[in-house]
């Protein structure tokens, strides 16, 4: 799989979501090895989008139509300071359902210290994580540079988001977060995407 992450400051959230469902409408049927997109504007305006292919070359595949590159002439339009990527093929999916019926969305990205390591724990106690907080369906995380990232946690709803955080953590699992914590190169960044654009091949 290959994931591309794109974002901006946006000017106009709302023309930036009609702009979306209009590629969903009129470009997504033509967009060979499209997988689906997670994207959305905080409440501050910052704009990410998560965008997956099958590979990097449908993904370029895309990006060479000229439909394409008009759409995203205009799209850019709306990005006040432009739009920064990160082209990625080392990507973890783990879902426990369809990530397309989230009702809340958190992006977080920062960087590691050992890529390697956080894979692994990443995949350790993936059923225990899922009985012990049902509000997660699943997680993305797109892996890029000297150990940067950016993961997107797809919960049911914010509500039952934030009283999931509120539950006392099982010590086995406490272990893999204090791992995790460990292997981070600084504090994350966290983008809570209140009203997220879930969009996938119909």
């Amino acid at each position: 799989m290959f994931v591309q992450v794109i974002q901006g400051q946006v000017t106009d959230a709302e023309q930036a979501h009609t702009a979306m469902d209009r590629w969903m409408e009129e470009l997504a049927p033509e967009a060979s090895g499209w997988l689906g997109t997670t994207a959305g504007v905080t409440a501050d305006g910052k704009f990410i989008a998560l965008a997956r292919f099958d590979s990097a070359d449908a993904a370029r595949r895309n990006s060479e139509k000229p439909a394409q590159d008009k759409w995203w002439h205009e799209f850019s339009s709306l990005l006040s300071d432009g739009a920064t990527f990160h082209d990625t093929e080392d990507v973890v999916l783990d879902l426990h359902g369809d990530p397309d019926s989230a009702g809340f969305v958190q992006i977080m990205q920062g960087a590691g210290s050992n890529p390697e390591r956080a894979r692994d724990v990443m995949g350790q106690h993936t059923d225990e994580w899922a009985a012990f907080r049902p509000d997660i369906i699943g997680s993305e995380v797109a892996m890029y540079g000297d150990g940067d990232y950016t993961m997107a946690i797809y919960f049911t709803s914010e509500a039952e988001a934030r009283e999931g955080e509120r539950k006392e953590v099982p010590a086995e699992l406490q272990a893999d977060m204090d791992e995790m914590n460990s292997l981070a190169a600084g504090p994350p960044t966290f983008y809570d995407i209140e009203h997220p654009w879930l969009y996938s091949p119909r």
